[in-house]
């Protein structure tokens, strides 16, 4: 195994279709009235139990 390098590596153009390309994508879910609402993750049910211990 070798040490760092002392000296940087030159910079380089990447190879044509190899660069990121972003878009922006919203995606919209349609949900029923009627539908139970769905259960709080572990961090939310914490808070909210540490909240209830304080205010009695």
């Amino acid at each position: 195994m070798t040490g760092p390098s002392s000296t940087p590596r030159a910079e380089h153009a990447p190879r044509p279709g190899t660069t990121w390309e972003q878009q922006l994508v919203r995606v919209e879910t349609v949900v029923d009235d009627d539908t139970p609402d769905p259960q709080p993750n572990r961090k939310t049910r914490r808070a909210m139990q540490r909240a209830a211990r304080r205010n009695p």
